[in-house]
């Protein structure tokens, strides 16, 4: 665009005020004028920030005070350049500066980062971060060796500061008057090193890269080419015929045509705000982009959801889940909120906790509400009743989006109901959509299920386990558990252990193997926690197989009982024995009906710690073994009436009680039963001592008192020396040889 004139430059030279730089201002300008950046183009992204701050803070002063548009209503950012002024031109109709401001806001850094930023810049960080501290003005002296800014402000006349970036910069009324209307324009002279950002394709590919979604229209002052016609005048030339007549003579010409120049303002953001916009006219791709520029996450998002509430409340929403955790869980309870709360397109906080429980926290999108009041404090907010009906509703939205993508499309809550028994027919391999999320996010379903009572149930239905029935490669829901027990069974049964590995070999599951009964496996540290809250599923207890009160019900519970109590006469003897022998080591000794082939077992109670739960407690409790102690749970001791070795010791004790031997085929059960439960092995010592001496006893050995020390013949002192050593090696040879 056009510059002053050489009266106008005249008449600021006579009326301007200089001012000196605030120190920090001059280091700051300093190391960006004698440093070389390869990211010079962050100047314009910078620049256009402002201008959209400015735009926003106009937008919504306007909001309470309508007359401050007065009659420039259009919000917008221009850009040009001039090649023969070597100058690039951005200009806003925000809300400007006064004088005053021009002098804050342009001369001094009040920001409090400044001199953490100017020390990291120093030692060769990268300047895009200037912008993080409020200071992105002055990137212009990246490319400019003098700036113009020209402000108007409704409540001050129009001003034009100056500065080349030495130590000071200039003051003055603009001569010219108001020619701005509203807002701010800054003009860069660039360097001489900096003319390439003159040309325009280079220009135009800036401020799309950085300018795709704000808020406001930014146009670019752009030169096009096209073909015109060009007229030219004909001349009628009269002929004479044959018979004499004069005929005009008629010749077909094409129309000359010239190639010219065009200049005018392209909009060059054309996605703005896509949440207000109707869900059917945006592009799969238009929904990626705006996942990256919010999440700033490099890959695509794995699904989500655009919907607009009405009712109590109205809002429109885009909610994404990201493909990867990446570290979400290793600082879960510190991690920032993905979603930004805004009221009518004002952004509001950007990272709100509030509009989604802290187990949602890996959700990434955008709220726009018109219905909140702008002009209250993020405290004043937390406790708005209608944030908390935003909360309810948006959590509903997404656990709705993973219901989608774990059944399917669904629009309505019989095509939803559908869609829930179609996802009955079959499990789910690893590479499912679903599956997909769950690995990555598994971990947060589970904490909803502890934190997120109202949601529990839907909640619930998210949950995916391998189990006996799955095979390697495949996961169930509890939905499809439901669907395919035995009409018998009234439970649900998992087994909770260290590994996949670990489970599959738990004594626990022979019983529910020799009956056909699936077992859930959980391997996580958190499931137990999340299984224990949720309690039930569809009417169904969810039932440990390592606790007390095992049923699996197809049993006669007549015939159960009667052999039982047979049972239970046969072995008392063994039963009281135990028991008093290991008093302080497990509450109760009783008959298994949980083992196939396994002679003994350690359950806890039904309100008790499982052994995993307790290899979980004595990791967080690791620094005080004393805490650990208090949380451990009364165990009982299940002996298998049907296996060999319960028999013949059995037999033992009444033969033979207060034995050694019988003492120490006892606590070896016991051992055997805390091992193959999963619990941890506390007395080693007293353990290797019965190991010891039930070796010895295998080995017939009367006495584990050591042998004395093999006697050893002194060796002969030999006069030859070297030359016994030669017969030696020699008759080693012969020997050798022989041999």
């Amino acid at each position: 665009m056009e510059g002053l004139t050489a009266e106008q430059e005249s008449a600021i030279a006579e009326s301007k005020e200089s001012f000196v730089f605030q120190a920090e201002v001059n280091r700051l300008m300093d190391i960006i004028i004698n440093s070389l950046y390869k990211n010079r183009e962050v100047f314009l992204r910078e620049l256009i920030s402002n201008a959209s701050d400015a735009l926003d803070k106009l937008r919504f002063l306007a909001v309470s005070a309508s007359e401050m548009l007065g009659d420039l209503k259009d919000l917008y950012i221009q850009i040009s350049y001039n090649e023969n002024l070597k100058t690039i031109t951005i200009r806003d109709t925000g809300i400007g500066m006064t004088k005053q401001e021009l002098i804050n806001n342009l001369g001094t850094l009040a920001k409090s980062g400044t001199k953490k930023f100017l020390d990291n810049l120093s030692e060769g960080a990268d300047v895009g971060l200037i912008g993080q501290f409020g200071v992105g003005f002055y990137s212009v002296y990246l490319i400019a060796d003098k700036v113009r800014v020209i402000t108007k402000n409704n409540e001050d006349e129009q001003y034009i500061w100056e500065s080349t970036a030495e130590s000071s910069f200039t003051i003055a009324k603009d001569p010219r008057g108001n020619t701005l209307g509203r807002g701010t324009e800054i003009t860069m002279f660039l360097k001489e090193d900096a003319l390439e950002f003159l040309k325009q394709d280079k220009l135009e590919e800036i401020i799309k890269h950085h300018s795709e979604f704000i808020n406001f229209p930014i146009s670019l002052y752009k030169k096009t080419s096209e073909v015109v016609e060009v007229p030219e005048e004909v001349e009628d030339k009269d002929t004479v015929d044959e018979d004499g007549l004069e005929v005009e003579e008629e010749k077909e010409k094409k129309p000359k045509t010239e190639k010219v120049d065009k200049w005018d303002w392209h909009r060059l953001n054309g996605n703005v705000a896509i949440w207000s916009r109707e869900k059917d006219s945006i592009t799969d791709e238009e929904y990626q982009k705006f996942f990256k520029v919010i999440s700033k996450e490099p890959s695509d998002a794995l699904t989500w959801i655009h919907f607009k509430a009405e009712g109590e409340i109205e809002f429109k929403s885009i909610l994404y889940v990201p493909t990867e955790a990446n570290n979400l869980y290793e600082d879960y309870n510190n991690r920032k909120a993905g979603v930004r709360l805004y009221v009518r397109k004002v952004l509001i906080q950007e990272d709100f906790e509030d509009l989604l429980p802290k187990y949602l926290n890996f959700i990434k999108g955008v709220v726009d509400s018109d219905d909140l009041p702008l002009n209250v404090s993020r405290e004043t907010l937390q406790q708005h009743k209608i944030l908390k009906v935003m909360s309810k509703k948006i959590a509903r939205k997404v656990l709705e989006m993973l219901r989608k993508l774990a059944t399917g499309k669904a629009d309505t809550e019989e095509d939803a109901a559908e869609d829930d028994e179609a996802a009955k027919v079959a499990d789910f391999d690893a590479d499912h959509p679903y599956m997909k999320f769950f690995k990555q996010f598994g971990k947060s379903i589970k904490m909803g299920i502890i934190e997120d009572t109202p949601n529990r149930s839907k909640l619930a239905k998210l949950l995916r386990y391998q189990s006996s029935k799955t095979g390697d490669d495949k996961y169930t829901s509890l939905d499809n558990y439901v669907a395919r027990k035995p009409e018998w069974q009234k439970d649900i049964y998992y087994i909770a252990a260290e590994s996949l590995d670990a489970a599959k070999r738990s004594p626990f599951l022979e019983m529910a193997t020799r009956k056909g009964v699936e077992v859930l496996f959980l391997v996580e540290p958190v499931d137990e926690y999340a299984v224990g809250n949720l309690g039930d599923f569809d009417g169904m207890k969810l039932q440990s197989l390592t606790k007390e009160g095992l049923k699996f019900g197809d049993e006669d519970e007549d015939l159960v009982k009667k052999r039982l109590k047979a049972y239970r006469e046969a072995f008392k003897p063994l039963t009281t024995y135990l028991k008093e022998l290991f008093a302080g080591k497990v509450g109760k000794v009783v008959l298994s009906q949980r083992v196939e082939t396994t002679p003994s077992v350690i359950v806890t109670g039904q309100y008790g710690h499982t052994a995993n739960m307790e290899r979980i407690m004595r990791a967080q409790t690791f620094a005080n073994p004393e805490a650990f102690k208090s949380m451990t749970a009364s165990k009982t001791l299940e002996i298998n009436p049907r296996h060999p070795v319960v028999v013949a010791l059995n037999k033992l004790v009444k033969s033979d009680p207060d034995s050694q031997s019988t003492k120490d085929m006892a606590f070896i059960l016991l051992d055997t039963a805390l091992l193959q439960s999963g619990f941890q092995f506390e007395e080693t010592e007293e353990f290797a001592g019965r190991m010891f001496r039930t070796l010895a006893s295998n080995l017939k050995l009367e006495s584990l008192d050591l042998e004395p020390e093999l006697a050893v013949a002194p060796e002969e002192e030999d006069e030859e020396g070297e030359d016994s050593t030669a017969k030696a090696t020699g008759g080693d040879e012969d020997s050798h040889d022989e041999f």
